[in-house]
């Protein structure tokens, strides 16, 4: 019971303004162009989604970050990218979660315990309050196993499916 009270406060006291504290215009905008960085040496698509907080009545019926994750990769296209690659990467701050979504290909190619190493790592940057500095570090490490995965061959044209820039919701 006291877990929950304490989620629900967390996310009432969570804001829009929380996630532009911890991503200001700056941090998001080099966040942006590390992930364009990290497609020009793959095929995949990467997509970064950061929120604040989840409806009340989403916390109150226990939605998990896992489950809001699912659906932002859903209503985002990530899963819909013409090689089944795309990878979102979110962040609900109010309960200090990170998940990992990736779609089949990328499923297939990359064991999902490296999903969880970086979920862990970047949890942990942002517990210390590195919010920029881990995220960075995390769509790096993403990228990497990415171009492993799905490496771009020479002379191969980037189609960007999705937009680069983070969305914060």
């Amino acid at each position: 019971m006291a877990r929950t009270i304490a989620r629900w406060w967390a996310h009432m006291r969570h804001g829009t303004f929380s996630a532009r504290r911890a991503f200001p215009d700056a941090a998001l905008a080099r966040i942006e162009q590390a992930i364009e960085r990290s497609e020009q040496e793959h095929t995949a698509e990467l997509r970064f989604a950061i929120e604040a907080s989840l409806p009340i009545e989403d916390v109150r019926r226990g939605r998990s970050p896992r489950e809001r994750a699912l659906e932002v990769f859903a209503h985002t296209g990530v899963w819909d990218t013409e090689a089944n690659n795309g990878v979102l990467l979110y962040v609900l701050l109010a309960d200090h979660a990170v998940e990992i979504v990736a779609d089949r290909a990328a499923a297939a190619r990359i064991d999902d315990g490296y999903w969880r190493e970086i979920c862990t790592t970047l949890s942990d940057a942002y517990r210390a309050g590195d919010f920029e500095g881990g995220t960075l570090a995390a769509l790096e490490r993403i990228g990497r196993l990415l171009t492993a995965a799905f490496p771009r061959g020479t002379g191969t044209r980037d189609v960007d499916e999705l937009p680069n820039r983070p969305l914060v919701l």
